[in-house]
């Protein structure tokens, strides 16, 4: 066993250029596989991380036509349903914000102050909305903080003005950064009383309607609740709205990220089997080249198992310092793409193993092959080749 180890490595340090090449094709599959799931699993994670942030006890009820019309009573009707804790209306556009010199288009959210509680969002400078604000349809704006900078830079923006849509609004506050555009715009957003931005907007319709239950475990019972409310308040129409628990889109995306893990992992796993075509190609060719070597060991005493042995450990050790260095170089590479992109990744020690166990698998396989071939020659034709 050491002696074909110690054969197998002379060959490999014979022949410098020949082996790298050989390892090129498992370096790039056992890196690829690493990269690519590690990127999914980043985003699988973020985004997760996210729908988490507005908490597991969010229900969002979302209209499709005019024609279902979450008016003011029929909020407060479905606000007192047993189990909900609070519930917060929201209207949304794009609007276009000037300040001086910058202008700029964002979202806009019209809301009252329940809004901070359900969503559980956080206001780092100021305050936000109040219900006097919403009665009495003032003019105050509340900015996201990617708004903020744009249009304040490094100044406190609380208390100073710009314009919406040509009126002047005033600053009350500044929302911490949310970092993504899931929710509503994530941070380049402004916030208004929901009275207000019905008027800037020119509809009363309200599109979105978020309840928060008092408990996360009967989420299912009040979804249903729910459900049967709005089927009563509006019959007929169940085709122009929408009732969805934050958990079923948790679970949604998890599963979408899930099969795109599993599909960017097996698109390069290809890459791997292709690296294993080139290790059994290389190896051919090694046992044409050393015919004659065969041969004379095979005379002094070789039988077929040490030859088999000899080939079928050269192919290993191949396979072996790919995967190795593949994962070194999939490491690396992840963490350069992470900087560069400013995308989030993950990785998974699990992945790494089945990476290496598969370069190593992918050795063995496609190792057999030559490696018998090499030990089923004839020893008079091999020292005649």
């Amino acid at each position: 066993m050491n002696e074909s180890l110690k054969i197998a490595l002379r060959s490999i340090k014979g022949n410098k250029l020949r082996a790298a090449l050989t390892m090129l094709g498992i370096i790039i599959g056992v890196a690829s596989v690493i990269v690519l799931v590690s990127i999914a699993q980043g985003s699988s994670k973020t985004v997760t991380s996210q729908i988490d942030q507005l908490g597991t006890n969010l229900l969002t009820v979302s209209t499709y036509s005019s024609d279902v019309d979450l008016s003011e009573d029929k909020i407060e009707e479905l606000k007192d349903l047993n189990g909900v804790q609070d519930v917060s209306p929201v209207i949304s556009g794009r609007v276009y914000l000037k300040k001086d010199r910058t202008s700029s288009q964002v979202a806009i959210t019209g809301t009252n102050a329940a809004y901070t509680d359900v969503l559980d969002t956080k206001v780092t400078k100021g305050r936000f909305v109040t219900d006097l604000d919403v009665e009495y349809r003032q003019k105050v704006a509340v900015l996201g903080s990617d708004t903020a900078e744009t249009f304040f830079g490094m100044d406190n923006p609380i208390g100073q003005y710009l314009q919406i849509d040509g009126t002047s609004f005033k600053v009350i506050g500044v929302l911490a950064s949310k970092g993504s555009s899931l929710g509503e715009g994530g941070d380049n957003v402004v916030i208004v009383p929901l009275s207000t931005g019905q008027r800037i907007i020119g509809s009363t319709t309200i599109s979105t309607l978020y309840l928060k239950g008092d408990n996360k475990d009967q989420m299912d019972f009040l979804m249903n609740a729910v459900k049967m409310a709005m089927a009563r308040m509006f019959p007929g129409e169940t085709d122009n709205y929408g009732v969805t628990n934050q958990q079923d889109v948790m679970d949604t995306m998890s599963s979408v990220n899930d099969t795109m893990t599993y599909m960017l992992g097996g698109i390069a796993s290809i890459s791997l089997l292709v690296g294993g075509i080139g290790i059994m190609n290389i190896m051919l060719v090694s046992v044409s080249e050393r015919t004659k070597e065969i041969g004379i060991r095979k005379a002094i005493g070789a039988k077929r198992h040490h030859i088999l042995l000899q080939f079928l450990i050269e192919s290993i050790v191949l396979s072996v310092m790919g995967g190795i260095i593949g994962v070194l170089a999939g490491l690396g590479i992840g963490k350069v793409v992470s900087v560069l992109l400013g995308i989030s990744i993950a990785y998974s020690l699990p992945v790494i193993l089945f990476s290496f166990l598969f370069s190593l698998l992918i050795g063995i396989v496609f190792g057999v092959f030559p490696a018998n071939k090499a030990s089923k020659l004839d020893p008079i034709q091999a020292l005649r080749y």
